[in-house]
């Protein structure tokens, strides 16, 4: 049975108590003038957004932190004004398969009425789900799903879909990483990766890269597992008899701490260096008593613990951390970035028109806005694919948590490390000029 939507209330989520008092002056005096110069309408008629975020399964905990993550950046948009004067409700709905998930799609457009939907995390889906809303002319803004079948663009010149950074991004710099600060202690390669093209497209990736910069290799195991197994004792017996000195792995879900700490129990960690570009979707799953230190260690855009935090990410982080006494990870960034990207274009076509944009306008005015986003800077390409600021490091045990951080913390933004447009990935992968 297909849960039916839920209207969110933002309200519950503070503000602290300055910052509140500053953004409602400042939306009092924008709404009695025509906030941010615009014109004063339709004030009491929400905005309504549409989410879809899986709640449950190996995605539910990334889904749960994007949408803590959009509650909190409604709640602070509604307390400055809202956008455009139009206060925000979110209207929520599950990621599940994409023939649901597409079912659910349409529900939003055609039933709740709503003026955008953002979210969905599964590539997968994503891809499923692009051309229906394509057709459908609603506004989409995917988190994390791309239109990518492998590394090749299904969908080259969307009108209504705007999507997230390439699946590769966070292997290209894990990749050059692990060249910059192992180069010389390593030969034997081995991954564990999950069976389906991300996984193998970023190992595929990995390797690509050890060839351009001439660092000589073995790969001497190759290990696959499906989305949603928890039993990788196989895979770590067959890495521990290969005797790997370098171990590559993208899984991402909760089977990613499963197999570190079956590769702890059975000796692996001992003397092996890892690459995991990934792993901060688990970060506070992967505890110090199996997780070694020296791990390059991806936490795509948004690093929770990043001395140069913006003030808005440092508040953020606080307020999730004192709500649900765990930390965030990069889903809430991306939830952020889409909903400031949405207002951004919405604002932009609205201070053109001086009247209501449609939703065509809306989506011609997004390509190129820029945004700080809560991990760092970001935009909107022209193709509507998104620019985003990408951290990673070696991880260290050093620290005031149960689980591993960064000992220093390294950033690179997109445009160094995703296809240009109409690119072939693979021969972009092979002439880009990459700084290490």
């Amino acid at each position: 049975m297909k849960k039916p939507a839920s209207s969110v209330e933002v309200s519950s989520v503070k503000v602290p108590s300055i910052q509140r008092r500053t953004v409602l002056k400042a939306a009092g005096a924008g709404i009695a003038t025509g906030l941010l110069g615009m014109p004063a309408f339709a004030q009491n008629k929400p905005l309504r957004v549409g989410v879809i975020a899986p709640r449950g399964g190996v995605a539910g905990t990334i889904g749960e932190c994007g949408l803590r993550g959009v509650e909190w950046t409604t709640a602070r948009i509604n307390a400055a004004g809202g956008i455009g004067g139009r206060k925000v409700e979110l209207v929520i709905q599950e990621e599940t398969s994409p023939k649901d998930t597409i079912d659910r799609f349409r529900k939003l457009v055609l039933q709740e009425k709503v003026d955008c939907v953002q979210g969905i995390v599964s590539s997968g889906v994503s891809l499923a789900l692009a051309p229906a809303a394509e057709d459908s002319r609603m506004p989409t803004i995917f988190w994390d799903g791309t239109t990518q079948d492998g590394v090749k663009e299904t969908m080259p010149k969307p009108k209504y879909v705007f999507r997230s950074t390439d699946n590769e991004c966070e292997a290209v710099m894990a990749s050059l990483l692990a060249i910059k600060h192992f180069k010389g202690k390593f030969k034997r390669i081995a991954c564990v990766n999950p069976d389906y093209s991300y996984g193998r497209n970023t190992w595929t990736a990995f390797q690509a890269l050890l060839k351009k910069y001439g660092i000589e290799h073995e790969v001497v195991s190759e290990q696959w597992s499906k989305i949603g197994n928890l039993d990788l004792t196989a895979n770590v017996a067959a890495l521990k008899a290969a005797k790997p000195d370098l171990i590559f792995s993208s899984l991402l879900f909760a089977d990613l701490p499963v197999f570190m700490k079956q590769a702890h129990n059975a000796g692996l960690t001992e003397g092996t260096r890892f690459v995991l570009p990934a792993a901060g979707w688990q970060h506070t799953a992967m505890k110090k008593e199996f997780t070694p230190e020296g791990i390059v260690w991806g936490h795509n855009t948004m690093y929770f613990d990043d001395p140069k935090a913006s003030a808005t990410q440092k508040e953020f982080v606080k307020w999730y951390a004192d709500k649900y006494k765990d930390y965030p990870h990069w889903e809430a960034d991306r939830a952020y970035f889409s909903m400031m990207v949405y207002k951004a274009g919405v604002e932009k076509a609205l201070a053109a028109k001086k009247s209501w944009p449609t939703a065509e306008e809306i989506c011609l005015a997004i390509p190129g806005v820029q945004v700080e986003s809560l991990g760092g800077k970001g935009a909107m390409r022209a193709d509507h694919i998104a620019n985003q600021t990408f951290h990673q490091g070696l991880s260290t045990n050093k620290n005031n948590y149960d689980f591993p951080t960064l000992a220093s913390v390294e950033t690179m933004y997109s445009d160094q490390l995703q296809k240009p447009t109409g690119a072939d990935f693979w021969e972009w992968l092979n002439t880009a000029n990459f700084k290490i």
